[in-house]
């Protein structure tokens, strides 16, 4: 028997109806309870916390990145799912997957319409992830959602209803369910793993700030004067704004606050193309260009940089390494 362990973090895929909306409220084995489990599997269930996830804190992000830690020390489990909200799923994954030294599978997933819902997919796609969780290995943090298995890295919510809510906007899918079971399409270009932030590291401030017509420097300002170590620039385009916030950009790297610029654009990179306040100019100024990562997990990769080091060098090179990747394996295997 394989054995898989659950941990259960909240989301729509545990929410009630609580008179007016809902809000997660059923235990990780009421939501086990729900999923058909694929046969030759051992499930144990860790009740880690029950948040709909647009209140998910960077406190609790570690929590959970840490418990999974925990679990994995124990030679004996083969893989782990967590049941998370979508709203910040994406965040979480990365933020896992920065700092996955493991071969075995963490698996994320979720669900669109509530518990007990008679149309519901939850209950689909615990079962994926669970085939998931025993079935692959080397393939870091993962997203299954909709039959479709994503890398962490750049997955995002794309459709805010619909079934089908994870993709890559700039990528493909790893791996795909299938009749015969999981089947791997790619393996995920992936940096060496960050060390786990120490359990009493004070924890940073990190703001995202985002680019439109008539903007002015006035809230990335406001985030600085705020107390951010980190600002995250969402961007026009392949990665512009204007002289006077790439001005205020220069400041902020002067005073030791980490830059990074993304885009608006749902998908393809950042790059260094316009002056005149664009990425070209950005990046004079210190900022680090993200690629293809959108504004959370952009945020996400800020944190991780900043919990890793104290110096303001230091920190940009630890985002530049959790930016980076390695060459993607051969496609077309089998898991």
């Amino acid at each position: 028997m394989k054995q898989i362990v659950v941990i259960s973090t909240g989301g729509t895929i545990a929410s009630r109806w609580q008179g007016s909306g809902f809000a997660a409220e059923a235990r990780g084995g009421d939501v086990l309870a729900t999923a058909v489990v694929p046969a030759g599997l051992s499930v144990r269930v860790v009740d880690l916390m029950s948040v709909n996830s647009a209140r998910l804190t960077t406190a609790q992000q570690l929590t959970l990145l840490r418990t999974v830690r925990e679990v994995l020390a124990d030679p004996a489990v083969d893989g782990i799912v967590v049941t998370h909200g979508t709203d910040t799923l994406e965040e979480s994954a990365f933020l896992l997957d920065l700092h996955h030294d493991d071969p075995r599978p963490v698996v994320l997933t979720g669900a669109q319409r509530p518990f007990g819902a008679a149309d519901g997919d939850g209950p689909r796609n615990l079962h994926d992830a669970l085939l998931t969780a025993a079935s692959v290995r080397d393939l870091g943090v993962v997203v299954v959602f909709d039959g479709q298995v994503h890398a962490a890295r750049g997955t995002v919510k794309v459709r805010t209803l619909a079934a089908d809510a994870f993709a890559d906007p700039s990528g493909s899918p790893v791996a795909e369910m299938g009749a015969d079971g999981v089947r791997v399409l790619r393996r995920p270009g992936r940096p060496a793993p960050l060390p786990l932030p120490p359990a009493a590291t004070p924890l940073p401030r990190v703001d995202i700030v985002m680019h439109h017509c008539d903007a002015d420097p006035l809230f990335f300002e406001t985030a600085v004067k705020a107390g951010a170590q980190g600002i995250v620039l969402v961007a026009t385009g392949a990665g512009n704004a204007t002289p006077e916030i790439s001005s205020a950009v220069r400041e902020a790297v002067a005073r030791g606050v980490l830059v990074a610029v993304t885009t608006r654009v749902p998908a393809g990179p950042v790059a260094e193309i316009y002056t005149h306040g664009g990425a070209v100019d950005l990046a004079a100024s210190g900022a680090v260009l993200t690629g293809t990562l959108r504004a959370g997990q952009a945020r996400i990769a800020v944190l991780a940089a900043i919990l890793s080091a104290t110096d303001p060098a230091e920190r940009a090179d630890a985002l530049r390494h959790a930016l980076g990747g390695a060459v993607p394996a051969a496609t077309g295997a089998r898991a």
